[in-house]
């Protein structure tokens, strides 16, 4: 658009974090990104999140990129103090996304179940155009990148997603990522609860769990498929 538009990464590298993990993460590395505009048609929008190291490909989450800015009034000051917050809680939004990453490994889907995927993204939800549904069919059929799991993985079919949005239009590459993994964790994360975990436990172990967190006073109406959710991703 006349370059008048305009968005940067930046690969980040994490300095004595508290959680001693993350200096263990090989798969994953961190990132911050954002997007502006010169001629006031793009709002500024700036998120931590992460990328895949093999391939570069993206992972922001809705509640990381929180923040987008008119550009009038206190607008300079106000991005900077939330571009100060987004890097004091990067380790947090990082742990985050390596949690997700973890999981969807363990979820598997079929050519099928890919394929309603990739159709509702086009169709529903718009966040893919034809260009990019014929590379993640591609990418399907021939992976350009190896990323260490089968192709019915939910991790694989996510990088196939995330490889095709490098064609988004920088105004709107960061929105689509977030919509894209806001998406996958509603129709991936959230509906396979109990499907294909590789956890070595039993009902009765779930069921001594369930009880010992029901007895937790809470000020929410909470299920335990939710409850259940937040064990496995270590938020709870």
């Amino acid at each position: 658009m006349n370059a008048n538009v305009a968005q940067g990464i930046y690969h980040l590298r994490p300095l004595n974090p508290v959680d001693s993990s993350i200096m263990e993460e090989e798969e994953l590395g961190m990132m911050f990104s954002w997007t502006n505009s010169y001629d006031k048609s793009t709002r500024f929008q700036c998120a931590i999140g992460a990328y895949v190291k093999v391939c570069s490909n993206g992972m922001v989450a809705g509640d990381m990129m929180n923040y987008t800015r008119k550009h009038t009034g206190t607008a300079n000051m106000d991005t900077k103090l939330h571009m100060t917050d987004q890097i004091k809680n990067a380790e947090v939004y990082y742990k985050r996304l390596i949690n997700d990453k973890e999981y969807l490994k363990s979820v598997k889907l079929s050519c099928k179940q890919q394929s309603e995927l990739v159709g509702r993204l086009f169709i529903d939800e718009d966040i893919i155009d034809t260009q990019q549904v014929s590379m993640i069919k591609k990418e399907m059929d021939k992976p350009s990148f190896d990323y260490g799991q089968s192709n019915n993985s939910a991790w694989a079919f996510y990088n196939h997603v995330t490889h095709a949005l490098k064609k988004a239009h920088p105004r709107d590459w960061l929105s689509d990522q977030k919509d894209f993994h806001d998406f996958v964790t509603a129709e991936v994360i959230n509906n396979n609860l109990y499907a294909n975990l590789e956890v070595n436990t039993n009902v009765n172990d779930i069921d001594i769990v369930m009880e010992d967190i029901v007895e937790v006073p809470i000020d929410i109406d909470i299920t335990e498929k939710v409850l259940v959710q937040e064990m496995y991703m270590g938020r709870i």
